[in-house]
């Protein structure tokens, strides 16, 4: 009888500690997708908070809109390095850009042209060069339905920086 006793009480306890962790995880994934991605009251209309760190993360690695959504996006750099040494941007590539050809060429034009090569000929959009504590915003209407590669054009980044941008 103790022993019934004894193990009806340890299986109430972990039931009552597994119940307790999955409401812990349930409200962090919430909080963190509700700063990254808000749709606001016009359907139309979709803002998009993006972070990059000093260990050249972004803090989304997919995007989704709908073709011809207008698109707020703000790139904070979270990290503390200076833009000479961990610049961020977000690039958006039309579709057929190579990446890495992309990035030699950004590589080449340097902070001068604010690492974006060609005049921006392979580029949808993009914003400024950031360094560590600033924050940039753009707005624009999402292209036409396919899958677009988003990367930071600093040079080195774009192997870790980079994501899909998905039109709908």
């Amino acid at each position: 009888m103790k022993l019934i006793k004894n193990t009806l009480i340890f299986t109430a306890f972990l039931l009552f500690v597994n119940c307790g962790n999955e409401k812990k995880e349930e409200k962090e994934s919430i909080k963190i997708r509700a700063t990254e991605i808000q749709k606001e009251s016009n359907s139309n209309v979709v803002n998009i908070g993006l972070t990059g760190n000093d260990l050249m993360q972004y803090s989304v690695k997919e995007i989704k809109v709908k073709a011809g959504q207008d698109v707020n996006l703000t790139l904070r750099h979270i990290g503390k390095l200076d833009l000479k040494i961990m610049g961020h941007n977000f690039v958006l590539l039309k579709i057929g850009t190579e990446i890495p050809a992309f990035s030699i060429e950004a590589a080449n034009v340097g902070e001068a042209m604010d690492w974006i090569p060609n005049d921006g000929k392979d580029i949808i959009v993009h914003t400024k060069m950031l360094s560590g504590g600033q924050s940039t915003s753009i707005s624009f209407t999402a292209p036409p339905a396919g899958i677009y590669d988003f990367i930071c054009s600093f040079p080195g980044h774009s192997g870790m920086m980079k994501g899909k941008f998905i039109v709908e």
